[in-house]
């Protein structure tokens, strides 16, 4: 093995974030010798301190943010600071949707001093740092700029991020493990705001793509009412693919 992801929140979206019915703390990414953040939402620097495995800020290499939705980046400013050791070593680069940083910015201009670099997505971008190489293949409909990332490492490892299904996402994300955001149980209306995936979306894009594994994340309310390591369960049978349900704290090898 060479890298890991550590699930520091496996919930999304505003009523499961307000109540933490689940841990909205993002994801840490290893491969080798780098380390990068990804969402840290709300509550992402107590997890990371309060773990029983210890990790520490100031190794990180970078952070990205999908989008700018709060329960992917309410602890951006204080990640950045603790990844700068308190904004006494400047380092690391900030990858985001150019909108993170436009007129409110969820990204302040005192924690954007810290940084070495910032880097805004765009779509079928390449982006690389240190052992990390990884793609934003398509724009997501979503009611912000959002991108899911591809990531080229020793397996391609894909993170579909908050948005409503269109059928070229099976296409743009090809790869042997998927990560995927199910917010919701049913599938959205065409007259709806909320862009998120449902489990029957999710359904599509795993036996579109086939990979390897096909992980859940990011779970509304009632995907959490109804048991997500049942539905991951289902999901398996349906698909004839190994399907995980994330969980708080989970530590998942690559």
């Amino acid at each position: 093995m060479e890298g890991y992801i550590k699930f520091f929140g496996t919930g999304g979206a505003r009523f499961v974030a307000l109540k933490q019915l689940r841990a909205t703390g993002g994801l840490w990414l290893n491969y080798r010798k780098t380390n990068l953040y990804i969402d840290p939402g709300p509550g992402a620097i107590v997890r990371i301190r309060s773990s029983r495995e210890q990790f520490e800020p100031a190794s990180l290499d970078g952070i990205i943010i999908t989008h700018r939705h709060m329960d992917h980046t309410n602890d951006i400013n204080i990640l950045i600071e603790s990844m700068a050791e308190g904004g006494f070593r400047k380092r690391g680069t900030l990858f985001c949707p150019e909108d993170a940083l436009a007129g409110d910015p969820v990204v302040f201009k005192f924690a954007r001093k810290y940084l070495d670099n910032i880097v805004f997505f765009r779509e079928g971008g390449e982006y690389t740092l240190g052992d990390i190489t990884f793609r934003t293949p398509v724009r997501h409909k979503h009611p912000v700029e959002t991108y899911g990332l591809l990531f080229d490492l020793n397996k391609t490892i894909g993170l579909i991020s908050d948005t409503r299904f269109f059928p070229d996402l099976v296409n743009h994300y090809r790869a042997d493990h998927l990560i995927i955001n199910v917010l919701r149980l049913k599938p959205i209306e065409n007259h709806e705001i909320i862009e998120h995936l449902a489990l029957d979306d999710a359904r599509c894009i795993i036996e579109g793509v086939r990979p390897e594994t096909a992980i859940l994340t990011h779970f509304g309310m009632h995907i959490i009412r109804e048991k997500p390591w049942l539905l991951a369960k289902k999901l398996s049978s349906q698909t004839g693919v190994k399907v995980i349900a994330g969980r708080d704290g989970m530590k998942w090898e690559f």
